[in-house]
Order: structure tokens, then sequence, then C-alpha cells
């Protein structure tokens, strides 16, 4: 169910300005499905529109950003679209802490984490709690292929880099900012911004939106 915002009021410092937002709610079940599900957003919103993606969300806007209606894409943490090739810093690095062993359910649903995962360690305890209670489990395959569609090929892209991940390696996130040609912002966070540092990201996210006259944010 998405919803239309304002981010003025999560922005005080926006005075008198109004931005047209709408969030879509995944299933986690395929990335062909979430995709399907984000692209009915932009009929619930004026067009042309800038999407916004972190994480997994970066590859399901990446393949849904081809769609007409779609004038850009703005991205924080996230690992490549194409997976047959990684790049060195994923191979070097350290284990990802939220790499531990995870159980399947009946249902096919990866389990994990009975405590808030270390992507979110680094933030209050209070947010750390909201993240862990509305996380959803992610069917245990999804990460396992991208859905067809590289909007960053011909489409302009805004990349925030988080400096502190554990999640992603900082490097490896330097690098598909690179090959995508993305406008790059570096902040001193975990794998999560958009909570450490929401003023950045709103920052960022306006923009992305001022770049391309007429746009809105979904």
């Amino acid at each position: 169910m998405g919803r239309r915002l304002v981010l003025q009021r999560a922005d005080p410092r926006a005075s008198g300005r109004e931005d047209e937002v709408a969030s879509p709610q995944h299933s986690l079940d395929t990335p062909e499905g979430d995709v399907a599900t984000l692209l009915r957003t932009p009929g619930r919103v004026s067009s042309p529109a800038i999407l916004l993606g972190h994480s997994y969300g970066g590859s399901v806007i990446t393949a849904a950003g081809t769609d007409d209606r779609v004038a850009g894409r703005s991205t924080s943490p996230r690992s490549p679209q194409t997976r047959p090739r990684r790049h060195r810093a994923s191979r070097t690095s350290s284990p990802s802490p939220t790499s531990a062993p995870t159980s399947k359910s009946p249902t096919g649903a990866s389990g994990c984490c009975r405590q808030p995962p270390s992507a979110s360690r680094r933030l209050p305890e209070q947010k750390q709690r909201l993240v862990w209670a509305t996380h959803i489990p992610p069917a245990a395959d999804l990460f396992s292929r991208n859905a067809p569609g590289t909007a960053w090929r011909s489409k302009p892209s805004w990349y925030i880099v988080a400096g502190n991940d554990r999640t992603v390696h900082p490097r490896l996130q330097r690098f598909v900012a690179k090959r995508m040609g993305a406008t790059t912002y570096e902040v001193h966070s975990s794998h999560l911004p958009m909570l450490s540092q929401p003023g950045l990201v709103i920052d960022v996210t306006r923009t992305a939106a001022d770049a391309v006259p007429g746009t809105t944010t979904a």
C-alpha cells in the first residue's frame, strides 16, 4: 500500500516546499515481482519520477528505471547489478557480519538474526528496534539473480556511499558508483544512512529531483 508523503514533515529546513512521494511495499519474494510492484507506483504520482532505492532496492530501481516514466535514480549502499564478475574488493574484504548462516522456513523464506542485524548496530537502540520490528525476511533465493534492465546506462544516477558500511564494502560501493557514472556523495555511516544521516539523504533526493524539472519521487 503506497502513501503520498511530504518530505517537509521530515525536514523542517524546507520552508514552504512540498515533494510528492510514493512508497511501495515489496514482498521480497522475487526480483521480478518487486520490480512489477514498483512499476505500478509511477501511476499514482506525477511523471517523470525519480526512483530511490537502498541496498537490494538499488537493483530493483535499476531494472524498473528503464520505464519511460522514470527520469533518474538515486541509490545508497548496494552491490553490483551484474553478478557474474565480482569486484576485487568483495573478494578481499573480511566477511560481512550480516552474512551469518540462515535457516529456511517451510515456505522457503530465510530466517536469521534473533537480534537487530549488524547493519543497524551503530544506530540508537530505539531505531535498532524499529528496524528489527519492521524488517521482512526475504525469500531464500532472492539475491541469487537480478531482474532484467539496467537504467544507469541511459539515465542519470546519484549514489550515497556509506563509509562505515559492514554489509556492502565501501570500496565496492565506490566502484559501483563510478561504473554507473553517478554523482556520488560519501558519508560516515553504517549500512543505513537514511536513518543515521536523514538530512543528507533528503538533500541528495532533492538534488536529483531538481536536476530533472517536473519530477516526483517514488
